[in-house]
């Protein structure tokens, strides 16, 4: 007989932004909860694991909003070619790379196939991330997180995206 840890045990682990699951850790305060039945299944079922990159790194709630300057993106931050840095100047780029390497290690723990990662944010954009200007303008790009979790073989969606994530699982 299967045991119910036995069965949480062989579905696919989904590593989530806390701000998605309402927790109010993005850098006003806030949190950008996701509406959608999927996200209660998922947590019933037991297949969550809960992150904020920026939190775990050692950033304040609320913190001054960053980017990655010059119309980079997180690939380029991991190669060493571009920085983060804050509406004030202050480069922190290096507690960017800490919550990357952090976030990886806890899906590589959890045995997370998968990602539901905030849109736009420096760490966890998969479509698009902001182009270093603080005028709202993005460009195509992935977050440092997002780009270190590719680089790993862990797939990452997009909260738009939830329905693609949800075809993949098991």
């Amino acid at each position: 007989m299967i045991s119910s840890s036995d069965l949480c045990d062989q579905m696919d682990k989904i590593l989530v932004s806390a701000c998605l699951l309402g927790k109010p850790v993005r850098y006003h305060g806030r949190g950008k909860p996701l509406d959608h039945d999927l996200i209660m299944r998922w947590h019933l079922e037991g297949r969550l694991v809960s992150i904020c990159p920026e939190v775990i790194a050692g950033f304040p709630t609320p913190r001054p909003p960053a980017e990655i300057a010059n119309g980079a993106n997180g690939n380029d931050v991991l190669d060493k070619t571009a920085t983060i840095h804050e509406f004030n100047g202050g480069d922190v780029t290096s507690m960017f790379l800490k919550g990357a390497e952090i976030a990886l290690k806890t899906a590589q723990k959890n045995k997370c196939k998968f990602a539901l990662l905030t849109d736009g944010s420096p760490s966890c954009g998969s479509t698009y991330v902001y182009d270093g200007s603080f005028n709202n303008s993005k460009i195509a790009g992935l977050g440092v997180v997002t780009a270190l979790l590719n680089r790993h073989g862990i797939e990452v969606y997009s909260e738009k995206h939830i329905n693609e994530l949800a075809g993949r699982l098991v």
